[in-house]
C-alpha cells in the first residue's frame, strides 16, 4: 500500500463496506484533482458542484462526480487532452486506472469522461483484506465521472483553494455564492418528473444553514441559459424566492429522501422535509 494513500485513508471512519467504497472513490477523486492541477488544467477551468462543496466546505454527504466549468467559453476545448495527466498521476500511486470519454446522447456543451478501474483489484490495494472484496464480482468496474461545461453562463466568481494530499496542489473553484447559485438553479430547473434528486435539496439546506448568500448575477445567467426566464424577465431576490417556493410545492419528498439515503449516514436529518419546511427556510435567503 502506498504510504500517501494510507495517510489519506486514516481520515475516514471505516465501519462498513459502504464507508470503504466511498473512501476509495473520494481518494481517487482527490488524486484526479491533483493530476489536473499539476498539468495546468485550472488555468482554464474551475471546480464546482457537490464534490467541491464536500471537499472545501464540509458538506456531510458523499458526492459521486467531479464537475468543472471553463472560465471562458471555448468551443474548441478538448477534455481528452488532459487524460494522460490523470492516468500518469493515478499510476504514480500504484493504481491501475484509465480514462475513457463518455459518449454523448445529444450535442451539448458538456464534455464527460470516466476514470475506470477494477473494483475488486483496488479494494485489495487499498485495504489488503480479501474478505472486504470477496462479495464483489470479479469484473465490476469502479467509475469516477468527471465533466466540464465548455460554454458556461457568465457571472461566476472564483477563489483559490489548496490541498496537501496526495501532494500539495492548487484548485481554482467557484466561490461559495457562485456554488450556491448553481445549486439553486438545479433545484429550480432540474426535471424532477424523470429523476427526483433529493441531493439538491440536501445541499440547499447545507447552504442555508451556513447562511450562504447567492450570487444573483450568476444565477440569473444560468436561468436565462436554461430558458427558464428571458433577458427581459425580472430576477431579483424576491423573484428567486417565488421560483423556489413554487418548485417546493411540486416535489415528492418521499422520493427525494430515497435519493439521498445512499449518500448520508443519518437519514433522520430529512425527517422534517416538506413543502412548508423548505418554503419557510427560503424566507432567509440572501444575495451577495
Amino acid at each position: 500500500m502506498n504510504t500517501v494513500i494510507t495517510q489519506m485513508l486514516s481520515r475516514y471512519e471505516l465501519y462498513s463496506d459502504y464507508d470503504r467504497m466511498n473512501a476509495l472513490k473520494e481518494i481517487l477523486q482527490e488524486i484526479t484533482l491533483c493530476g489536473l492541477s499539476r498539468s495546468g488544467f485550472f488555468k482554464k477551468a474551475a471546480f464546482y458542484g457537490g464534490t467541491a462543496l464536500r471537499m472545501f466546505y464540509g458538506l456531510d454527504r458523499f458526492s459521486e462526480d467531479l464537475d468543472f466549468s471553463l472560465i471562458e467559453r471555448d468551443e474548441s476545448f478538448d477534455l481528452s487532452e488532459w487524460f494522460t495527466a490523470i492516468e500518469k498521476e493515478v499510476s504514480s500511486y500504484g493504481l491501475n486506472l484509465s480514462v475513457e470519454t463518455k459518449k454523448k446522447k445529444k450535442d451539448t456543451a458538456i464534455q464527460s469522461a470516466f476514470l475506470k478501474g477494477n473494483t475488486k483489484e483496488h479494494l485489495l490495494l487499498f485495504y489488503n483484506d480479501k474478505g472486504i472484496s470477496e462479495s464483489v464480482p470479479r469484473n465490476k468496474a469502479i467509475k469516477i465521472k468527471f465533466e466540464i461545461d465548455t460554454a458556461p453562463p457568465d457571472g461566476a466568481s472564483y477563489e483559490k483553494k489548496y490541498q496537501l494530499l496526495p501532494a500539495p496542489y492548487e484548485i481554482n473553484m467557484y466561490d461559495e455564492a457562485s456554488l450556491f447559485a448553481g445549486k439553486i438553479h438545479a433545484v429550480i430547473c432540474r426535471n424532477w418528473e424523470n429523476r427526483v434528486k433529493g441531493r439538491d435539496l440536501y445541499d440547499y439546506i447545507f447552504y442555508m444553514s451556513k447562511e450562504s448568500p447567492v450570487n444573483l448575477t450568476h444565477l440569473r445567467a444560468r436561468l436565462i441559459d436554461s430558458r427558464f426566464i428571458t433577458q427581459d424577465d425580472s430576477c431579483n431576490l424576491n423573484d428567486v424566492k417565488i421560483m423556489l417556493k413554487n418548485k417546493f410545492d411540486t416535489i415528492d419528498y418521499n422520493q427525494a429522501r430515497e435519493d439521498v439515503i445512499p449518500f448520508i449516514k443519518d437519514p433522520s436529518k430529512m425527517d422534517l422535509w416538506s413543502s412548508d419546511f423548505f418554503k419557510q427556510i427560503t424566507d432567509n435567503l440572501t444575495v451577495k
